[in-house]
């Protein structure tokens, strides 16, 4: 006479059952939980310049955005006016974090030469970018710096050499700057650039 082995398989029952709740409940917490990456839209561009304007950017560099692209749509360029914008601009975007997902995301770069891009990027991450903690699912509590008013303190025109090239009208810009809360008064607050013409463009190869 054989002994029956139910009790046997209501334990593999059992244990079966258990493991398909378990992996249920992951798969249900997994999906629940889960967030969708922040996409950033370009809200207007200058075409023909390539300056892009994302839609998260500040008012205030919106605002900026705004002059530079009636500056750059007049028949006659007036170079100054257009330097001293972009100056502005670029301090603002690369030296307020604020809106910057990640250590990756440098600001300023549409008005960085292709000469000088890729070193000015990796300089970037590697200093001033370093600490940035990621915010690509918009959950970040770091408190970051944003740049307040923007004073350019002088223009020149002059020669500049870079890589093989000589630009005879090149442009250095003196700028300082503040920032909107006090606790990040200790950080670089004035800046020398050197703009030199790329095609139609006046582009940042020099920052000291």
């Amino acid at each position: 006479m054989h002994l029956k082995k139910r009790p046997k398989v209501i334990i593999i029952l059992v244990v079966c059952i258990v493991t398909l709740l378990l992996l249920g409940f992951i798969i249900f917490n997994t999906l629940n939980n889960h967030k969708t990456v922040k996409k950033v839209k370009i809200e207007n561009s200058i075409d023909e310049y390539g300056y892009n304007l994302k839609e998260n950017k500040s008012k205030e560099y919106k605002a900026m955005f705004k002059e530079l692209e009636t500056i750059l749509k007049e028949k006659e360029v007036d170079e100054e006016a257009y330097v001293k914008k972009i100056a502005e601009m670029f301090i603002y975007d690369f030296y307020s974090l604020s809106d910057k997902t990640a250590k990756t995301d440098v600001g300023g770069l549409e008005f960085v030469h292709s000469y000088a891009l890729e070193n000015f990027i990796q300089n970037a991450e590697d200093t001033y970018y370093k600490y940035l903690e990621s915010n690509i699912y918009d959950n970040r509590k770091q408190t970051l710096p944003v740049v307040g008013t923007i004073t350019v303190d002088d223009v020149q025109n002059t020669q500049f050499a870079y890589g093989e090239e000589v630009d005879e009208n090149a442009y250095t810009v003196k700028v300082s700057w503040d920032y909107t809360d006090d606790g990040f008064s200790d950080y670089q607050n004035s800046a020398t650039l050197v703009f030199v013409h790329e095609g139609i463009k006046l582009s940042l190869v020099e920052l000291k």
